[in-house]
């Protein structure tokens, strides 16, 4: 079993490197990090089941889009049923490629549920929810400039 800062490491490192993956457009490396049959929910609300079928959904949208690039802070982790499951909970933003500004229309609460595989973690749900904050925009605000703090991602 991990140590308590290994697992916390873990957690953080896989979230990051999911963001990470989709920054880089790479559709294969962002699957992989999901056990076989895990599940991801997308900011507009598309629900993709299994490993092979979150690399179909992805490798379409980065062929045809030049998706934003994520920014996160992540706000908790969490160990669960003894360990071997953990949540985290983020919030991140997006910079529209080589724009100069965070655009908050796209910043997000994110949630990961990861569980331990064969000695490593791995995603059994990602949800990318809007933080839309409707009638509360100085909430909306409050998260984006938090966000900026975190500062452009590489590429953006």
């Amino acid at each position: 079993m991990s140590q308590p800062d290994d697992w916390t490491t873990s957690a953080r490192h896989v979230y990051f490197g999911l963001l990470d993956d989709w920054n880089r457009q790479d559709a294969a490396a962002m699957a992989a990090r999901f056990a076989e049959r895990g599940s991801l929910v997308g900011f507009d609300g598309s629900a993709v089941d299994g490993r092979a079928c979150i690399e179909a959904h992805l490798k379409p949208i980065f062929a045809q889009h030049p998706t934003p690039r994520f920014v996160a802070k992540v706000r908790e982790v969490r160990r669960m049923a003894g360990g071997q499951t953990l949540l985290v909970r983020g919030v991140a933003g997006m910079w529209p490629r080589h724009a100069g500004e965070l655009d908050p229309r796209f910043n997000a609460i994110q949630t990961t549920v990861l569980s331990l595989c064969d000695g490593a973690y791995r995603i059994e749900m990602f949800q990318n929810t809007p933080a839309a904050f409707h009638g509360r925009p100085e909430e909306s605000e409050k998260l984006s400039a938090e966000l900026r703090e975190v500062g452009k991602p590489e590429g953006a």
